[in-house]
């Protein structure tokens, strides 16, 4: 005989009536009648070919093959009932390794205090940053060991997206910059500029989130550098006489170090919308749902501070 063959139900019958030594106590447990679990005990007395249980005064004893069953049955159900039952998730304990994909801008102007916050929140558990080209596709949130996706919003099949911040967008040159002296740029000198262009996943739809900008403006840029992150774009301008256009938060965490300066243009007023993505498989699950409350208290508590002015 095959597990298959038999209903598992009459199994749970048979432990409990093992474990109470009475039929009706077991009907009790089980929130039927003691005919139901007579019933249920005939079933299985025919598909096992033994009579399992006989009576003793108003109890029962188990014939040697139930004895045999028993410590089995007992294993089997104990670690059921462990696998079924939620564990209260404990932040203090929680040691587990958290997966943050993240754009570059993320990168500089939120990991430092996200990392500050866990250490407060989640002392021992672990946290692991992740490029966006980590994440070419948002739909990989299924099938990858990334927990939470922070930058431009995507879709994809069982995809969550709740909206972040937005940030508003800057040109950024070099402090001394030739035309560090001008009060605000024009249209001709904005389109004789020389830019470099970040271009973060290839071929996307948000490769590039400022093309936009200079499309509604009807200016052409001369892009003359295409790089991976902000970071490269900063230091690259921070050391010639190109542009580049970034995000106000991770001009803030750079501006001073780089000797970076915003400038002031006719260029429409801008801003990327950030939101946090992750999937339906980590949706319900408790330690999954803590840091995306740590990130989300500390990407806002920093959005708050708002857009920085140009220098």
């Amino acid at each position: 005989m095959s597990i298959t063959s038999i209903d598992l139900n009459l199994l749970l019958v048979l432990h409990l009536v093992l474990v109470e030594e009475n039929v009706a106590r077991a009907a009790e447990r089980l929130h039927v009648t003691p005919s139901a679990v007579s019933n249920a005990l005939a079933r299985l007395r025919d598909a096992l070919g033994d009579p399992l249980v006989t009576r003793k005064g108003r109890g029962i004893v188990p014939t040697p093959r139930a004895a045999e069953l028993a410590p089995l049955l007992a294993r089997t159900f104990h670690d059921l009932d462990a696998a079924l039952v939620t564990a209260r998730f404990d932040a203090a304990t929680c040691t587990r390794t958290f997966t943050l994909a993240v754009a570059d801008v993320g990168q500089v102007a939120w990991i430092p205090p996200l990392t500050a916050a866990m250490r407060r929140a989640l002392p021992v558990a672990r946290l692991r940053v992740v490029g966006i080209d980590a994440l070419v596709s948002l739909g990989d949130l299924g099938s990858s060991e990334i927990d939470l996706h922070l930058g431009i919003p995507g879709k994809g099949p069982g995809l969550h997206v709740e909206p972040a911040f937005e940030d508003r967008s800057l040109l950024v040159a070099r402090r001394d910059h030739p035309t560090a002296a001008t009060r605000k740029l024009s249209r001709r000198a904005l389109a004789a500029l020389r830019y470099v262009r970040v271009e973060m996943v290839p071929g996307k739809r948000f490769a590039d989130p400022f093309a936009a900008i200079f499309a509604r403006a009807q200016i052409a840029r001369e892009v003359v550098l295409t790089v991976p992150s902000f970071t490269t774009a900063a230091e690259v301008v921070a050391a010639s006489d190109l542009v580049t256009m970034m995000p106000s938060s991770f001009f803030a965490a750079k501006a001073a170090s780089l000797h970076l300066r915003a400038l002031t243009t006719p260029l429409p007023a801008h801003t990327i919308k950030l939101a946090m993505s992750w999937h339906e498989r980590t949706h319900a699950d408790p330690a999954a749902r803590a840091f995306r409350a740590l990130v989300r208290d500390v990407v806002q508590r920093e959005g708050a501070r708002g857009p920085r002015r140009p220098t």
